[in-house]
């Protein structure tokens, strides 16, 4: 099973890419940032645009794949976030893993002035937003009319280095998960809330392989940046979730601040998934 990681957008440029190195380097698959324009507890601190974070690190590393954790529509228009991601995979190599979700109703949602939307709506305009990027990442050139988002001769080239990105989908309800399962290449999932920390991913996996379509879509568990009880027996967590159906463990690369995963346990957490 594979692990990945977050790395937050309050390191500067240099050390973030100085951190994806180090990821890098440990063996994990894909570096992700969080696409917000301000976070939680840390929005008031520094912090970095996504896109531009994910270009840094693409110049200072190699092989370890690059994405997004998960931009959303909240403040992305689909033909202009599937341009910087085409340049941005052009300059990786071809290394962009695309994760992307409907969003919350938290600050990105009320940034731009909008109205707010119910979860329903909310799903509406990601459904035809995901579509929208897709489309838009697959072709040079792009007309489309929706209720939400418009292209008119949407122009991407060269386009991705293999043609397309891949897209993982971040979703929790029944409706998100049919909509993960018949459009992304994987499925995120942050897990019931409550409860065992196995059984807080496993049950939303049982869920999602019921779906049709969902076989063979990759799965990742992203745990917390405050999560604690899944450290606490990192290898029987891990060997839980590779056994239950996971491709995928995701987790906050330490920090100073000592939330995410603790330093102590790096060692440990690499070596439950054979990495350096």
């Amino acid at each position: 099973m594979d692990l990945s990681c977050v790395v937050l957008n309050d390191l500067h440029p240099a050390d973030f890419t100085a951190t994806a190195r180090t990821a890098e380097e440990a063996g994990v698959r894909t570096v992700f940032s969080y696409d917000h324009l301000s976070w939680r507890d840390l929005r008031d601190g520094p912090w970095y645009a996504a896109v531009p974070l994910l270009a840094a690190a693409a110049t200072g590393t190699e092989r370890v794949r690059l994405g997004t954790l998960v931009a959303t529509p909240n403040y992305r228009h689909p033909v202009t976030f599937a341009h910087e991601v085409m340049t941005l995979d052009q300059l990786s190599g071809g290394r962009v893993e695309l994760g992307v979700g409907a969003g919350t109703s938290a600050e990105d949602a009320a940034v731009l002035g909008l109205p707010a939307l119910t979860p329903r709506q909310r799903q509406d305009r990601f459904e035809e937003w995901a579509g929208l990027l897709r489309t838009l990442l697959s072709r040079r050139a792009t007309d489309a009319r929706g209720e939400h988002y418009a292209a008119v001769d949407a122009r991407n080239v060269p386009g991705p280095v293999h043609g397309t990105v891949p897209l993982t989908v971040a979703a929790a309800g029944p409706r998100g998960m049919r909509f993960a399962a018949r459009t992304g290449q994987g499925w995120v999932t942050y897990g019931d809330a409550h409860g065992d920390p196995v059984e807080r991913f496993t049950a939303p996996l049982a869920r999602f392989g019921q779906v049709e379509g969902s076989a063979g879509v990759r799965r990742t568990a992203l745990l917390s940046l405050d999560e604690r009880d899944a450290y606490a027996d990192y290898p029987r967590f891990a060997a839980a979730l590779a056994d239950a159906g996971f491709d995928e463990v995701c987790v906050h690369w330490p920090r100073s601040d000592g939330r995410g995963l603790p330093a102590d346990r790096l060692d440990e957490v690499l070596a439950a998934h054979g990495s350096a």
